[in-house]
């Protein structure tokens, strides 16, 4: 049930880094500091590379964040380098709809 968040100190991307497993229990936590960052409309980066875990209801915080970023003209991007946590996005056909990349470099490039 260990969930870390850290930001770093730029504006655009926001760049936000999760490490720890995504699950029920900690998926509030991770909605918390999204929506406390005051992002509606930004660029985000979410740095997931540091993930073990993620479950339907932290997927689910994912796809409601990605939303609401673009209602307000802003993207969510992805960074995810475990091939467990990209299987789980090919199954879901979430691949689709995040853009996935492999390092933050290449998200704060191309996001």
């Amino acid at each position: 049930m260990n969930l870390s968040i850290t930001t770093e100190a730029r504006e655009d991307p926001f760049v936000m880094h999760v490490g720890g497993d995504l699950d029920v229990y900690t998926a509030p936590q991770l909605k918390e500091a999204l929506d406390n960052m005051g992002l509606a409309g930004k660029t985000i980066v979410l740095d997931l590379s540091a993930v073990h875990f993620i479950d339907s209801t932290a997927l689910g915080v994912l796809v409601a964040t990605l939303q609401q970023s673009r209602a307000h003209e802003g993207e969510l991007c992805l960074v995810i380098d475990d091939p467990h946590l990209l299987k789980i996005f090919r199954i879901t056909g979430f691949d689709s709809l995040f853009s996935i990349f492999p390092q933050v470099a290449d998200a704060v490039e191309g996001c």
